[in-house]
This record gives C-alpha cells, structure tokens and sequence, in this order.
C-alpha cells in the first residue's frame, strides 16, 4: 500500500514538472499572476506617505496570492481542450494525483516569485523580525492559495480558459480588498472586520505583518490554524468537486 501511495505521489511530481514547462510561460498567467499584483501595489503606493514595513506586508501578501492562484484555473480548461486531460484520466493514475501535481505546481509559482518582495524589502532596509515565521507562513499560505485555486477551476466544468479565469478574478480581486492588504484589519469598520475574516489571505498578510513589524491583529497560533484548516478544506472540495464533473470534460 505505501509503495502503491509514494508511485502515486511520483506522478505528481510528473505532472508538476510538465505543468512548469507549459503553463508558466502562459498569457492569463503572466498577466494575472505577475503584471496584475504589481500594478496593483503602484496604485497603492504612489501618492502615499508610508514606511517601508508597512509596504511590504501588503505587495507579499497580493504576490503570494496572485501567483498562486494564478496557475491552477488555468491548467484543467486548457487540458480539457487540447485532450490532453483525457490521457491523463485514461492512464493508471488517480484523480487526486491529476490535481495534487496541479497544486504542487501553483505553490511552487507562489513560493518562488513571493521571495522578490522578501529581497525588495532587505534592499531598501525593511528588517525581517520574525524570519522563520514568515518563510512558514509563505510556504503554508502559497499551498492553501494554491489549493484554492484548483477549486476555482472546478465549476462551470469547461474548456475555456478565458472564462475561468475571468471567473476566478472576480472572486479573487474582491478577497484581495477585504483582507487587510491596503487597510490594516484594526482601521476597518467593524462589517469590514466580520467579512475580512472569512478570507484566508487576510490571515496571511497578518502573520507577514507580525513578521516584519512584530505586531498582529490576531494571535499566531490562529492565523496558521486558518491557513491550515483552509487549505484542507479547499483541497478536499476541489478534488471531489472535479471527480463528480470530469465526464463533462471530456
């Protein structure tokens, strides 16, 4: 049974692989994932009088999101209509293998472009207070991010890229404004608070705040809990979500 659990996890890393040389150089991901989180944080910052460690917090928070979950919306659709997913799906594997070298894929785009503002902030002098909490937490947060975005790419089972993606921006930019990323979560109104709670990015650019300016609005322990429980949560809908509507793809 493990031999048969780790050939399984072999695939994964497989498809990851395949999925770095594909979509990574892919349109909708560039723009979405890179272009779009930086000429967010632009509109953000230029006109603004803020400190350095109170920049950085936020354009981590929108890279590691927008990176993440950038990839994933991407894969399935495009899969679906190059028939390559019915390979896939033909072949000794297991649906969950198919989604888990999906995900592993999207963390590792979010991993590797949300050490960029971690570099931007100890150029300019922004002094990390918490460094192993933050390398933590960008791990943790990329995989839960990561896993939300295979569920994005669950329903409407389609092979439009276009329409995925325009459907997962409109989920994603709304979480981007609620979550404590341009307004810190203490300066909301208290509606603000109650919706800023139900995003897990808030969560995230709470601990990179901690990280680096060494105060937070919830305790650590809670913020990687959410993280933790969200990314179980996402993973497991998504992956039965796809099991039920993968005949409709094909």
């Amino acid at each position: 049974m493990e031999n048969l659990y780790w050939e399984q996890f072999k695939r994964s890393f497989a498809i990851m692989k395949k999925n770095i040389r594909i979509y990574y150089s892919k349109g909708p991901v560039v723009i979405f994932g890179l272009i779009t989180p930086f000429f967010l944080f632009l509109s953000f910052y230029i006109g603004r009088n803020m400190p350095a460690e109170a920049l950085i917090p936020g354009l981590l928070g929108m890279t590691a999101f927008f990176t993440a979950t950038s990839v994933g919306p991407a894969i399935v659709p495009w899969e679906a209509r190059a028939k390559t997913l019915e390979r896939l799906i033909s072949s000794p594997i297991s649906v969950w293998t198919i989604f888990l070298g999906d995900v592993l894929s999207s963390f590792l785009f979010g991993v590797v472009v949300s050490i960029f503002p971690v570099i931007v902030g100890l150029f300019i002098g922004v002094q990390i207070v918490n460094p192993w909490i933050l390398g933590f937490g960008i791990i943790l947060a990329t995989f839960c991010f990561a896993s939300f975005s295979i569920l994005l790419s669950a329903y409407p089972p389609t092979d439009t890229p276009a329409g995925v993606m325009m459907l997962s921006s409109m989920i994603k930019f709304p979480l981007v404004f609620i979550s404590g990323i341009f307004i810190p979560i203490e300066e909301l109104p208290g509606w603000g608070k109650v919706l800023s709670s139900i995003s897990p990015l808030t969560y995230f650019t709470d601990l990179a705040r901690y990280s680096i300016q060494g105060n937070s609005y919830y305790p650590i322990a809670l913020n990687f809990t959410v993280l933790v429980v969200a990314t179980i949560i996402f993973l497991v809908t998504a992956i039965k979500i796809h099991e039920r509507t993968m005949q409709k793809r094909l």
